[in-house]
């Protein structure tokens, strides 16, 4: 027992800088995510500039405002499905985008809160390609 005091004394005595301790097993690196072009927006949001350019290269175009919006006016090559009846109406959508969920589409409604709704029930029914085009106004010419 002796020697073990002693022991802990030299020890504790020592001028040599302790170790750090290890870190736990349990820490986890810190991952950053990946950036993001800039380019890039977020699901939702509106995009009349691109949407134009879409719907000029042919993309399939849905109004997503109710039939009496819709009877008020609309883009000349779109097709009106309210938002409510996007999910029921998928195999129409299907239809006119070829059977092709990378086909390019654009959504668009009164301001674009719709849109971006029917733009995401689009995107987790497979399609790939979806721009909320905002409000008819935005894209009318």
């Amino acid at each position: 027992m002796r020697f073990s005091l002693v022991l802990a004394l030299a020890l504790g005595c020592s001028k040599s800088d302790p170790k750090p301790a290890p870190a736990p097993a349990t820490a986890q690196p810190v991952v950053q995510p990946p950036a993001v072009a800039v380019a890039q927006r977020p699901t939702g949001k509106d995009d009349p500039a691109l949407a134009k350019q879409r719907i000029a290269d042919g993309a399939v175009v849905l109004d997503v405002r109710s039939p009496e919006e819709f009877a008020e006016g609309h883009l000349a090559n779109a097709t009106n499905v309210p938002v409510d009846d996007v999910h029921a109406r998928l195999a129409e959508i299907d239809k006119l985008a070829g059977g092709d969920k990378k086909k390019p589409i654009v959504t668009y409604c009164a301001a674009g809160k719709r849109a971006g709704r029917a733009k995401q029930t689009l995107e987790a029914a497979g399609y790939t390609n979806v721009t909320n085009g905002g409000g008819y106004d935005d894209l009318r010419e």
